[in-house]
């Protein structure tokens, strides 16, 4: 298809009446597209949709529900909701507009040079500590927090497990035999610092931005590991580091096929806004493409705590526990505002329980926030659904959910900033980037290597969606009595007074 356009590489189809990129009919027909997949009676309803930018929960929430039903459903959800993706997503180059699983395919240019620096620290692997409000854990003193998150319902048993495992097994944070790939390698959120100073061999990809790469070599030259990078002839004609994912998708893909080893291929770049459905399609389409050339490659993804997921039945109970074990005078405040409000605020939670014909029951944990918006919700589902496609052909696939945490892109948004702030009124830890940093590359590390995890393919699962339910760091939102977004705004109430106070 031939097409005059004046944006380069990825990008969502122009609508049908406007010659600029339309992002909820696209959405739309995905989570249709996948919803349609499996017997759901929202499958009819959501091209019908007047308001998806409030309304779009119910969808994803539709999709969880049919995926709980049958041990097949995950995998048919996945698969039709990523093959609506690939043919919608366009790729366009000069005069020339694709498919994006066609461009894929069509070009195979690899106009990159691999750029190698090699760290200048001690070539000893660092020990693994977590930075937490001020002191480095280690040793007992990170087994004890670990267990108080635990019984704090901050972190799933099963995370705490992880932890306990790798921080038994230091010889696993020997990375010289790994190379691993970051897709946004400068990301706030990721592992790059960490990694840096467990002799792995780093693959980083990111923008051709000096500051970005100012930045990775200045981390990595301070540590043990091997860099290698993309580099290209810049418009002025001297090499630069970098590649852009939506624009040179299949070229990075290309480069990253020429690597002789098998690859860790993580997906942590993070864009604003609809480019962050774009970097997450680019992502999945570089993955896919390695991983027909290397099938023995790994994947890594970050998922965010505000989402909804199925949930174990025992998370289910103990969350109607604490809201039955809540003081009395919150019960009459929360009442109240709940009947005055029309119940727009503190909805409980939806304590129903769904069966699978596994023969075991699931629940539904619905934190989305609404202010995150469509576009953040359908990236992440992509980002679900590669991973679960993935694990089903026999990959080793690391998707874990994170904690809230305080990173730039988040605490921007002055009500998601109040409301972290204010989470503890509800027994919600927020966790800053280094923590988060350090706890997520661990238990990445725990899922290339420790064969009992989820991530292995050849661990039995009862439910393909309990690869997603293992290793969860919700920071306690799985167990908070409210459906979170009803509670919200009183978090962020809470949060700007302990601000303007400087409690915080």
């Amino acid at each position: 298809m031939n097409k005059s356009t004046n944006s380069e590489g990825l990008e969502f189809p122009g609508a049908a009446s406007s010659s600029k990129p339309s992002t909820t009919p696209a959405a739309k027909h995905i989570i249709q597209s996948a919803l349609a997949a499996v017997p759901s009676p929202a499958a009819n309803n959501v091209k019908h949709e007047k308001n998806w930018r409030k309304h779009y929960p119910i969808y994803f929430r539709a999709l969880v529900e049919a995926g709980i039903a049958s041990v097949d459903h995950p995998v048919k959800i996945a698969r039709a909701g990523l093959s609506a993706a690939q043919q919608l997503f366009i790729f366009n180059r000069g005069t020339q507009q694709l498919p994006l699983v066609d461009a894929m395919n069509h070009y195979q240019e690899q106009p990159f040079e691999s750029f190698t620096l090699k760290g200048n620290g001690s070539a000893e692997v660092e020990p693994w500590t977590v930075p937490y409000h001020g002191q480095q854990l280690q040793g007992q003193a990170l087994l004890n927090q670990i267990e108080r998150w635990e019984q704090e319902h901050i972190i799933e048993p099963s995370h705490a497990k992880a932890l306990r495992a790798v921080q038994a097994h230091p010889e696993w944070f020997d990375l010289s035999d790994r190379t691993v790939v970051l897709f946004g390698a400068g990301s706030e959120a990721g592992p790059l610092t960490w990694l840096s100073k467990w002799r792995a061999n780093i693959v980083a990809v990111d923008l051709p931005s000096p500051a970005i790469w100012e930045k990775i070599t200045g981390i990595v030259a301070k540590g043990n590991a091997t860099l290698i990078a993309p580099q290209q002839t810049g418009s002025d004609g001297k090499m630069q580091l970098g590649a852009n994912l939506l624009t040179q998708t299949p070229e990075i893909a290309n480069w990253l096929n020429t690597f002789t080893q098998s690859l860790d291929l993580a997906g942590i770049a993070y864009l604003d806004g609809e480019k962050h459905v774009r970097v997450s399609m680019a992502m999945i389409a570089i993955m896919d493409k390695v991983s027909q050339a290397k099938p023995d490659s790994s994947i890594m993804f970050m998922l965010t705590p505000t989402d909804i997921y199925a949930i174990p039945k025992q998370v289910v109970q103990s969350s109607l526990m604490i809201r039955k074990r809540r003081k009395q005078v919150e019960k009459l405040l929360t009442h109240a505002i709940k009947k005055l409000s029309l119940s727009h605020f503190f909805t409980p939670i939806n304590g129903t329980l769904l069966p699978s014909d596994n023969g075991q029951q699931y629940g539904i944990s619905d934190c989305m926030v609404i202010e995150q918006g469509p576009n953040y919700a359908l990236a992440k589902r992509l980002q679900q659904w590669y991973a679960l496609l993935a694990h089903s052909r026999g990959q080793r696939v690391a998707i874990n959910i994170a904690p809230s945490t305080t990173t730039l892109s988040v605490v921007k948004n002055p009500l998601l900033k109040a409301a972290f702030a204010g989470a503890d009124l509800f027994k919600v830890e927020t966790f800053n980037p280094e923590t988060t940093n350090a706890i997520m590359a661990a238990l990445w590390v725990h899922d290339l290597h420790n064969p009992d995890s989820a991530a292995n393919p050849q661990k039995p699962l009862n439910h393909p969606l309990e690869l997603i339910m293992e290793g969860a760091n919700h920071g306690g939102l799985w167990h908070v009595a409210y459906l979170a977004r009803t509670a919200l705004p009183f978090a962020a109430v809470y949060g700007w007074g302990k601000q303007k106070l400087k409690l915080v």
